[in-house]
């Protein structure tokens, strides 16, 4: 049965968690010093939980940690530096963790590069960024998670899933000409089957995965396209909004136990076979080869083997 709540698109972070304390829960939101990671962290905080940003400028992640501490009042806002396209990084942020984590937002991505890159280790960035890093520090994190009783990990997706799934035979565009939101679609097409394939892996150690699309927000994620959104500005989010389905899906008690899921204007979202000709239903759509536990397990075999 998909799950609904009482929330809409016009619903706040703040809104969607009145009530929660979070007091004594750790918490780390990738690129929690910009954009709706910013909000994210706010709300966390203001409920209580220790929150580290996990940024690549982590001078710019203090200054927006001291804000968020003298706005919130909480003093338990830390940050540590995290490039997802760096292995080595990855691996440090995640030596360095010690105790339980109870809650970590991969909020942290790019979009539509305009012109093919490629990691040093051969990946296409989008994909690299998106999912592949994200992957490897949530999987890195299992320990501290399972430790944790209960956690939630939150992945932010995106309605451009709709326009690709990963194209398993070339992911980093080897043979296809590179198109730039063909390769932001699958890389959130990745986000998706991730949520899929962690959840079904880790029911057992009560941590729950899912995958969130936030909606439309003008932040930096759209520097790659002019910083513009194409959506109508009558769908357009402000970031509290935006933020809202991932504190949603990562505080609410609605969503205890519930796994392997994707949610959009706090709703979860519903299942298609073909893309809505829409906008509206774009939104408020699914693509089913992305929840698919086929998928999913073919895509933590190649992740994997990146990660090794």
């Amino acid at each position: 049965m998909r799950i609904s709540t009482p929330f809409t698109a016009q619903s706040t972070a703040d809104e969607v968690s009145a009530g929660v304390d979070l007091t004594g829960k750790r918490a780390i939101v990738t690129g929690g010093a910009s954009g709706i990671g910013v909000e994210t962290v706010k709300t966390l905080a203001r409920l209580g939980a220790a929150v580290t940003l996990a940024v690549r400028d982590a001078d710019s992640g203090a200054r927006v940690a001291a804000q968020i501490t003298q706005e919130t009042g909480n003093p338990n806002i830390g940050v540590r530096r995290l490039e997802l396209v760096q292995p080595s990084s990855i691996a440090a942020f995640v030596a360095e963790w010690d105790g339980p984590l109870h809650l970590l937002i991969n909020n942290a991505g790019v979009m539509a590069i305009q012109e093919r890159t490629l990691t040093e280790a051969g990946w296409e960035a989008q994909f690299a960024t998106n999912h592949l890093g994200h992957f490897a520090l949530t999987v890195g994190l299992h320990r501290a998670l399972a430790a944790a009783d209960g956690a939630r990990v939150v992945s932010l997706s995106s309605s451009g899933h709709l326009f690709s799934p990963v194209v398993f035979d070339d992911i980093n565009f080897s043979f296809r000409p590179y198109d730039p939101q063909q390769a932001y679609a699958q890389s959130k097409t990745a986000v998706n089957l991730f949520a899929v394939g962690a959840s079904a892996r880790w029911a057992g150690d009560g941590i729950t995965v899912n995958a969130v699309n936030p909606g439309a927000i003008a932040t930096p994620l759209q520097r790659h396209v002019g910083g513009k959104l194409a959506t109508p500005v009558e769908l357009q989010k402000t970031p509290a909004q935006g933020a809202s389905t991932t504190v949603l899906l990562a505080t609410s008690p609605l969503l205890n136990g519930i796994g392997g899921r994707y949610f959009n204007d706090n709703q979860e979202a519903t299942p298609v076979n073909r893309r809505p000709a829409t906008i509206p239903e774009l939104v408020n759509a699914v693509a089913d080869y992305s929840l698919d536990p086929g998928n999913a397990d073919r895509l933590w075999e190649v992740s994997a083997k990146a990660a090794a």
